[in-house]
């Protein structure tokens, strides 16, 4: 088949390359337009950008598929558009424009977790299971039928990065099968079942620690934005991004959102028991061990601000 491939971040990478070394013909990659990164805010190229250059594959820059880059497509005359983590919708008449529609890759077991972030919020939620998803892309958020489905356990310290990598990978895979079956005339698309929950895009509140929650909920909220956006607390006034935390062995009760030394380790109170505090970053400085900032600190006891 002759397929347009939507996508933007390193998670898309696996796919295209998937798809770029099977007998389909990719007529093209699209991507967002090159983005200013880093302090210096220098022009750089998307992931799939990078990748679709390094594979030879037409690209195609455009910051959404509004009508200029739906005929530029068009003209393409896909058979199939493939789309994974673009970051853009696909609106009619371009929706209907393929022989076969579009077809979505999505990080989540749908129904559950619609929308831009599905794994952090899954981690959050404290979900053990979660998968990837191939549907039917529609004019409603993530709604279409299914064409295949894979389930991922979560391991129980996994961070959102992890998770991701694991499931782009294993969604590669699925996408590949999905496009062999709708090549061949099989494939099967079943409607999703269950209640919808959605994950818009994470702010930067949803990543600042409640350290009044029990312990099960303030890790599962660092391990749902680590590394992006970026788990957090406020000390005296100054950021401080909390890096790596875990369950502590002993049951050890502390105010919510203290810290305090307790042998060889930092704790920090919540709303039930103390947790492990592993890695921080301080305002201003470097990644570095816990104990290692608080040896710095010089103080009996520390509390975050409420």
């Amino acid at each position: 088949m002759r397929i347009v491939f939507a996508g933007t971040p390193a998670p898309a990478v696996p796919s295209l390359r998937v798809l770029a070394a099977s007998d389909h013909e990719i007529a093209a990659v699209v991507t967002r337009p090159d983005a200013p990164l880093g302090r210096r805010r220098t022009l750089t190229p998307s992931p799939i950008a990078v990748t679709a250059e390094e594979l030879g594959l037409p690209v195609v820059r455009a910051a959404s598929l509004d009508a200029d880059a739906g005929r530029r497509i068009t003209a393409l005359r896909p058979e199939l558009g493939v789309i994974v983590a673009y970051g853009g919708l696909v609106r009619e008449p371009l929706l209907s424009a393929p022989e076969h529609g579009w077809i979505n890759l999505h990080f989540s077991l749908l129904p559950r977790w619609r929308g831009a972030a599905p794994v952090q919020h899954s981690l959050i939620a404290g979900d053990s299971l979660t998968g990837v998803s191939v549907f039917r892309l529609v004019a409603e958020l993530d709604a279409g039928e299914v064409l295949g489905m894979r389930e991922y356990a979560v391991g129980p310290r996994a961070v959102a990065g992890d998770v991701l990598e694991d499931l782009s990978g294993l969604g590669a895979e699925l996408l590949r099968d999905v496009v062999a079956d709708i090549a061949d005339g099989r494939a099967q698309a079943v409607p999703q079942e269950g209640t919808p929950t959605y994950a818009p895009k994470l702010t930067l509140d949803d990543a600042r620690v409640r350290w009044g929650e029990d312990a099960a909920a303030v890790l599962s909220r660092v391990r749902g934005t680590t590394p992006e956006p970026g788990a957090f607390t406020t000390v005296n006034g100054q950021r401080l991004k909390i890096l790596g935390v875990r369950e502590h062995t002993a049951d050890v009760s502390l105010p919510p959102g203290e810290f305090a030394a307790v042998g060889r380790e930092v704790l920090v109170g919540t709303g039930t028991h103390a947790i492990v505090v592993e890695q921080v970053q301080p305002a201003g400085k470097g990644a570095m061990s816990a104990g290692d900032w608080w040896r710095g600190l010089r103080l009996p006891v520390l509390r975050a601000d409420s």
